[in-house]
């Protein structure tokens, strides 16, 4: 009985199993006959449409900047030296390194005894030339006039001779007294030429007395020059550095002993390219004198100075390239010599022109604009500067319109856009993945 119900079980479950296969089969007969009986439909194609970021510019007027790096650099540094051998005597407070010292202040005394000593000679000297100047000027006065009495003495001897041939010749005079005084005239010829004699050498004497004097003089200056060498003065207001000496110590003549930089008139020396260099020059060829600004970055502090454009370098180096310019600061206290700033050239002002990411230009020199029906078209631009990621642009045709700011090789004129508004800018690769899908759901659901 109990084989008879598990036959009886059996036998019904099998019949359940054939009667769903069975429905199962016809089922899936039906959908394949359905399927085949229906025309093939083509899924709908959806036009890719990319997401871009744009801007809108607006014609104006810009003022350009050049921006370069450069060294500061002093335009008065002197040397000074010790003109003078001997030990420093006397050195002033300020005479260190960074010591700030005024035009004309002492700065350092070399051992004066030497010098000094000179000088006192030489004052001797002149005082001797002078006294013998004097007696040489009384003795010429002297020589002029023993040199009239002999003349004189002449002109009597001659009025003598003539009086007694006038004698002679009225028969009172006798030949014995008539040469007795030509006699006497001739003595008295001898004494003037005597006393011409003496006048001569006492006007010689008055020239080398003041050949020796002019002597003594020079004499005397270049002793006074000698003490004032041992004083070593500041030629101009400035700062002490690469100071080498101390109180004491024994210098040679022209040893430099210390340099002096006038921070007041300081420079800043940058290089610029031969493109940047023509922006700087006027029509004639002529550096303009721009303004300048010149900016030292000290941790969290930011140092600023104005100036102007000055001069150029006379020449370029071997190897070197561009242009060496010179811009004189007006007022920088805070700088030194050797500060390596930043340079901010100001250019004359463009009108007509628009400021454009450097991304939204392409190396064919065209930017992308949207034109109608959202669609991309290409359009030619001028390019004037580069500053820094932006680019300054001729206005034309770009001026008021919506401009593509990063353009991609997959953007071009034609294709369709959206544009990205600041909300979606945060989620651009959200933006990527749904446009995808959006792509791929017809294929999907076809």
């Amino acid at each position: 009985m109990r084989f008879l119900r598990q036959g009886l079980l059996g036998l019904f479950l099998l019949s359940v199993t054939l009667g769903l296969l069975a429905y199962a089969g016809q089922t899936l007969r039906l959908a394949v006959e359905e399927r085949a009986s229906r025309e093939a439909r083509v899924p709908e194609r959806r036009e890719r449409v990319f997401a871009v970021r744009v801007i809108r510019p607006e014609a104006g007027t810009i003022t350009p900047t050049l921006t370069a790096f450069g060294r500061i650099e002093s335009r008065r540094t002197l040397e000074i030296r010790a003109q003078a051998a001997g030990v420093i005597t006397e050195l002033a407070s300020g005479f260190v390194e960074g010591g700030t010292v005024t035009e004309g202040q002492l700065l350092a005394r070399i051992d004066p005894a030497d010098a000094e000593a000179a000088l006192a000679r030489a004052r001797t000297d002149l005082a001797d030339a002078r006294a013998e100047e004097r007696e040489a000027a009384r003795a010429l006065d002297l020589a002029r006039d023993d040199l009239a009495a002999r003349q004189e003495q002449a002109e009597i001897q001659t009025r003598a001779l003539a009086r007694q041939r006038d004698l002679e010749a009225r028969g009172v005079g006798t030949l014995t007294a008539i040469e007795a005084a030509e006699y006497n005239l001739v003595q008295a010829r001898q004494a003037v030429l005597g006393g011409r004699q003496a006048l001569a050498l006492a006007e010689a004497r008055i020239d080398q007395a003041a050949t020796a004097t002019a002597r003594s003089r020079l004499a005397l200056s270049e002793a006074e020059r000698r003490l004032a060498e041992t004083r070593v003065t500041a030629g101009f207001s400035g700062t002490l550095s690469e100071v080498s000496v101390v109180e004491g110590r024994l210098v040679s003549a022209n040893e430099q002993i210390a340099r002096l930089v006038d921070g007041r008139a300081l420079d800043v020396a940058f290089r610029v390219s031969n493109a940047q260099y023509a922006q700087l020059i006027d029509a004639t060829g002529a550096l303009r004198p721009a303004p300048v600004a010149v900016a030292l970055d000290s941790g969290a502090a930011r140092i600023t100075a104005s100036g102007h454009i000055a001069r150029e370098a006379a020449a370029l180096a071997e190897g070197e390239s561009g242009r060496m310019i010179f811009a004189a600061l007006d007022d920088a206290p805070a700088m030194k010599p050797g500060d390596f700033v930043t340079v901010t050239v100001k250019e004359p002002p463009l009108t007509d022109v628009v400021r454009l990411p450097a991304s939204a230009l392409g190396p064919d020199g065209a930017v992308l604009a949207l034109g109608a029906d959202d669609r991309l078209e290409r359009v030619p631009v001028t390019l004037l500067r580069r500053q820094g990621n932006d680019v300054l642009v001729r206005a034309g045709a770009v001026a008021g319109r919506e401009i593509v700011t990063e353009r991609s090789p997959a953007l071009g004129p034609g294709l369709k856009v959206r544009r990205l508004t600041p909300e979606a800018a945060t989620s651009g690769a959200d933006d990527g993945a749904t446009s995808t899908a959006a792509r791929r759901a017809p294929r999907m659901g076809g």
